[in-house]
């Protein structure tokens, strides 16, 4: 006898990962593939569309042969990706350049104080779309590929991100969730749930923005030429998808006021739901994944990424051997402590230029030891980004772990002993593409997110360690501004020697008949 059974899919900054469940919430099946952003200059990041939809397309084809074994029919098929991604295609969807990724690719630093003075600042523009325009934006990428590629952003027509991307080559339908949406800033105006014409025109040129709809609404069904390429049953419904981090949220019921989730990835990211709109300098206020909800967001530009850079570097072998060697370094690193602003940094510093920093080192200092240290400046970020979130209004009254780093148990401990607040630990932590197929599944039944993912463990505290960790987090909080200046200098040298020139100083304002996409 057969069973219903959906498929979800997420494209993340350092692989892709799909799951086949059951209705119930049970995984029957996963796939991932890896694969590495293209980093073709200091402070660019991007990735080819067509490997978005090539891995889709294998993982697809892996989980459909794991539904016919385990007798299992397909109905519904939900996606979500890495984001706010700036991804131009022709009319035809035929991109036309690699993408650009998320707040990690710093490029656009000129055209963020460009369009913040012209726009009015950073009130205007928060009052109007929930943050300021930051290396997260999707506005200022599109004003620097209007300076910088003229003739490709002649050419663009349409604008996608990696959930839209795969919902479009499975439907034909051409939509935006509005959660990426609010994140296209200044595009999009959060509180008409709409976009904004009169910022929106003169950035966006010649593009078409797509219709918009919610993360979990059906963009379509599966076309036939998709199902022939994928070995998806044509017909069934696709679901619209949005942003990886929300997905992941989603994937643990961190939805309700006062949660916030925590993301355990290449990089960190943080998303607390709160009862109205919240603005802050230095994080993004966003609309949620359902309709109604208002979220704050941060997110670190590197966490995992400096474990592996850390691994691949020490020629250490895996990360179990080097988590026994960190847990054996013990609190406090013996005496390091590390900046983790190894891409510059997102929230809530917001300094692209920001590098990271090993201070304390010593000749008798071992690899377990730069291991611990690089987990306790992630939680380090943590706390700055929690404490500035309750500074903004945000109310954190529970904290749900999520991702890939929050299978082990030390990091988790590191994170909770350095902000003093217990974690809950859910049975399923695969994340986005979970949380994908939730919002699949509520295409075709009545779902419930606490019963699919249960609570399976809470990461309390060790209180013991507080007064040593609020000792070293007072130091890593002094050492920012004390070699920002230093850090500044020395990313305009590698600027320089990648060929590329990184202004951050403040520009004069364009006269007020200067589009804002003029080269």
């Amino acid at each position: 006898m057969s069973i219903d059974a959906i498929i979800g899919v997420d494209i993340g900054t350092s692989s892709s990962k799909g799951v086949l469940v059951t209705l119930d919430g049970t995984v029957l099946s996963s796939a991932s593939r890896s694969h590495v952003p293209e980093r073709p200059r200091e402070g660019w990041v991007e990735m080819s569309a067509e490997l978005w939809w090539s891995e889709f397309v294998s993982i697809a084809r892996e989980l459909v042969d794991a539904a016919a074994r385990a007798e299992a029919v397909i109905v519904s098929v939900g996606v979500s990706g890495m984001g706010p991604c700036v991804l131009v295609t022709d009319a035809a969807g035929t991109p036309l350049r690699p993408a650009i990724l998320y707040g990690i690719d710093t490029r656009a630093t000129r055209q963020i104080a460009e369009l913040t003075l012209e726009l009015g600042g950073d009130a205007a523009i928060m009052a109007r779309t929930g943050s300021a325009l930051s290396t997260q934006a999707v506005g200022p990428k599109l004003a620097w590929l209007s300076e910088n590629e003229p003739e490709i952003f002649a050419r663009s027509r349409r604008l996608f991100m990696p959930s839209s991307w795969l919902a479009w080559h499975l439907t034909g339908e051409y939509l935006l969730d509005h959660h990426s949406a609010s994140q296209c800033t200044p595009l999009y105006d959060a509180g008409s749930h709409s976009w904004y014409e009169p910022w929106a025109a003169p950035i966006i040129g010649p593009i078409d923005l797509p219709s918009l709809c919610w993360p979990g609404d059906v963009a379509g069904q599966v076309s036939p030429a998709a199902a022939a390429e994928s070995g998806l049953p044509a017909g069934i419904p696709v679901i619209a998808g949005t942003i990886d981090a929300w997905s992941e949220a989603v994937s643990v019921g961190a939805q309700r006021t006062g949660d916030l989730m925590l993301m355990y990835g290449t990089t960190m990211f943080l998303v607390n739901t709160v009862p109205q709109p919240v603005t802050a300098v230095g994080l993004w206020g966003t609309v949620g994944a359902f309709p109604g909800t208002h979220n704050l967001a941060g997110g670190m530009a590197t966490s995992g990424a400096i474990t592996g850079w850390l691994r691949d570097l020490l020629g250490e072998g895996d990360f179990p051997e080097l988590l026994g060697l960190a847990a054996a370094s013990g609190p406090g690193a013996r005496g390091l402590l590390m900046l983790p602003y190894f891409a510059g940094e997102r929230t809530p510093i917001q300094d692209p230029d920001a590098r990271g920093i090993i201070a304390g080192l010593t000749i008798s200092h071992t690899a377990g030891d730069l291991y611990r240290a690089a987990l306790e400046a992630t939680a380090f970020g943590v706390r700055h980004n929690i404490e500035a979130m309750r500074a903004a209004g945000g109310s954190i009254e529970r904290i749900v772990a999520v991702g890939g780093g929050a299978q082990g148990d030390l990091w988790t401990q590191i994170v909770s002993d350095v902000t003093g607040l217990p974690q809950v630990l859910p049975s399923v932590l695969i994340g986005a593409s979970y949380g994908a197929a939730f919002f699949a599944a509520l295409a075709v039944t009545k779902a419930d997110i606490d019963s699919w993912n249960p609570a399976a463990a809470v990461r309390q505290p060790n209180l013991a360690l507080a007064a040593e960790y609020d000792e070293l987090y007072a130091l890593y909080r002094e050492l920012y501004p004390a070699t920002r200046d230093i850090s500044h200098a020395l990313a305009a040298r590698q600027g320089r020697s990648g060929d590329i020139t990184t202004q951050t100083s403040t520009p004069p304002p364009r006269s007020s008949n200067q589009k804002a996409n003029s080269v």
